[in-house]
């Protein structure tokens, strides 16, 4: 059965929250809906199946988007032979990062940011991140390009950061030939 989630809008101030990190073990309850978002974001980049129950197509949803006040997200992307690689990240922080940046071309989106936002959002072009799967094993994982950008985005709302407060409000292209755009 397909949920479909309220995410919470961009003027909800519970986005501004520092997210609590996660105590394991995760409930079962928990994990039910850590499952239900990656099916909500899978069927969101599927095109009948975002037609069908009006969805905006996402990569990754923090859970506080979702109202949960707890450090973790998931990413769905889908790969080159139409599958979908799911990931999930709780307690994450970034150990280390590339000195070169990069933003998205068409900009950055965000399922709480429900209009268009002109502007780049410089993003490091490779990080390791150190976080915890559903069993709380801890691990390492170098990401590249744009998973890295997504996880530098979820990460942010983690924090109670929108990409909207990283681009420039007077200069939303400010330094732009600085960065390498992907």
């Amino acid at each position: 059965m397909f949920k479909n989630f309220k995410i919470l809008d961009e003027k909800d101030k519970r986005l501004r929250k520092i997210s609590k990190d996660v105590v394991f073990p995760i409930s079962k309850d928990n994990k039910k809906t850590i499952e239900d978002t990656m099916q909500y974001l899978k069927y969101s980049q599927i095109e009948k199946y975002a037609k069908k129950y009006n969805l905006r197509a996402g990569w990754g949803m923090s859970a506080i988007q979702i109202g949960i006040d707890q450090r973790w997200f998931v990413i769905v992307e889908e790969q080159e032979d139409g599958s979908f690689k799911n990931y999930f990240f709780a307690n994450p922080k970034i150990i280390s990062n590339s000195e070169e940046k990069i933003y998205v071309e068409q900009g950055e989106g965000c399922l709480s940011v429900n209009r268009n936002v002109k502007g780049i959002v410089p993003r490091y072009a490779r990080i390791t991140v150190e976080a915890y799967d559903m069993e709380g094993k801890k691990f390492n994982m170098r990401l590249r390009e744009d998973l890295a950008v997504c996880v530098q985005h979820e990460i942010d709302h983690l924090n109670g950061i929108l990409f909207i407060d990283r681009i420039d409000k007077k200069n939303p292209y400010k330094d732009m030939d600085l960065y390498r755009a992907i």
